[in-house]
């Protein structure tokens, strides 16, 4: 008998490969466990989208119009050029827009003349004016006494203003000067016929600035023609500084910024005694350049009058009025403003008017 006879068996012979999982697996033998495979339901399909439709072909860019620029480099894109501003014309006149027209007659502000042409207080021709309407310089333009009258109505003062206040908009915690028009203020001198009343502050506006620790002549007004007359942008109107110097050396007064302050000045008395004499060391052809040849903010500044008053304060008569330009132009020269007052505006002057006391431009008075 061979060995392979008598050896018992290892273990449960294996179902045969084609059974398992077959119909005669259903019955396996008693203590055999049997593993089915799970059975797995199959996965819905997602939702089939609607193809999006073709997109039409981009047409092609038409070429650029003659008033067109293009820029330099990789990328390239349109650029608008301004085209140069036309003046239209009727029958040979060039037009301007009647607002503009009217400031330029000295009737009343842009402002003004559009309230009175909304109001229907303007006729041009005869006929009521519009709004925007473009006008010659042979139109007639006729104002109604109604408006006439609410501009005779409205106040100029004139502040001597002193250290601390601020000439425009309250800033920094600082007061306006617009706070010093009242009646404890009013000039007991002065010699318009005016009375203060609380309506006269409304509208109120001062015309050009004086910094904080400048002082004297700040013209506050309701009227636009005024405003237009002093600060204009076509306005040439003089305005004439008392400024106190020093001399340091040359060289050593540094040019700042517009925006930067610059240390505290004093308050200008012309009675006040001399102690130093600029005058003496300063170099006359320094004056000279303050009179012409200097520069701020990148353009030339006009001529301007510039002389001793005493050995050390300077008489400035400006025609124009950039942001803290007297001291700028001191320091380009080598001096240090320490003190700095308005006297006049046009033809109107400070005259004897007290630090912090205002008055009303009289009638007969004009810039």
């Amino acid at each position: 008998m061979s060995s392979s006879s008598s050896r018992p068996p290892a273990g449960p012979a294996a179902a045969p490969a084609s059974d398992v999982g077959g119909p005669s697996s259903s019955a396996p033998a008693a203590g055999r466990p049997v593993l089915r495979r799970p059975t797995l339901a199959a996965k819905p399909a997602p939702p089939t989208r609607p193809a999006p439709p073709p997109r039409a072909p981009r047409p092609d860019r038409a070429p650029a119009p003659s008033g067109y620029r293009v820029a330099s480099g990789a990328f390239v894109a349109p650029v608008r050029q301004v085209p140069a501003s036309a003046t239209s014309t009727v029958g040979g006149l060039p037009t301007s827009r009647l607002n503009k027209r009217m400031a330029e007659l000295g009737l009343c502000s842009r402002r003004e003349a559009d309230d009175w042409v909304e109001q229907g207080w303007v006729k041009v021709n005869g006929v009521l004016a519009t709004m925007g309407q473009q006008v010659t310089a042979a139109d007639r333009i006729d104002v109604d006494k109604i408006a006439q009258g609410f501009q005779e109505q409205r106040v100029t003062i004139l502040l001597n203003k002193p250290i601390g206040y601020v000439s425009g908009q309250a800033e920094d915690g600082h007061t306006p000067a617009v706070a010093l028009i009242n009646p404890r203020t009013h000039w007991r001198d002065d010699p318009s016929r005016n009375r203060f009343s609380p309506p006269q502050l409304r509208g109120l506006a001062p015309c050009g600035r004086l910094d904080i620790d400048s002082v004297g002549l700040l013209v506050l007004t309701q009227d636009g023609r005024v405003a237009r007359q002093i600060i204009g942008e076509d306005s040439e109107m003089e305005k004439e500084y008392l400024v106190r110097v020093v001399y340091p050396a040359p060289g050593q007064a540094v040019p700042r910024h517009p925006g930067e302050r610059s240390a505290p000045l004093q308050e200008i008395d012309e009675r006040d005694p001399v102690s130093t004499n600029v005058q003496a060391v300063f170099p006359r052809e320094l004056l000279e350049r303050l009179r012409h040849g200097l520069s701020l903010d990148g353009e030339p500044l006009k001529p301007a009058r510039v002389d001793w008053q005493n050995p050390e304060q300077l008489r400035f008569v400006l025609t124009e009025g950039k942001k803290r330009q007297i001291r700028r132009m001191c320091e380009l020269v080598g001096l240090k403003v320490v003190g700095l007052k308005r006297i006049r505006i046009g033809r109107v002057t400070l005259g004897n008017l007290p630090v912090g006391q205002w008055r009303y431009l009289s009638p007969n008075e004009r810039f």
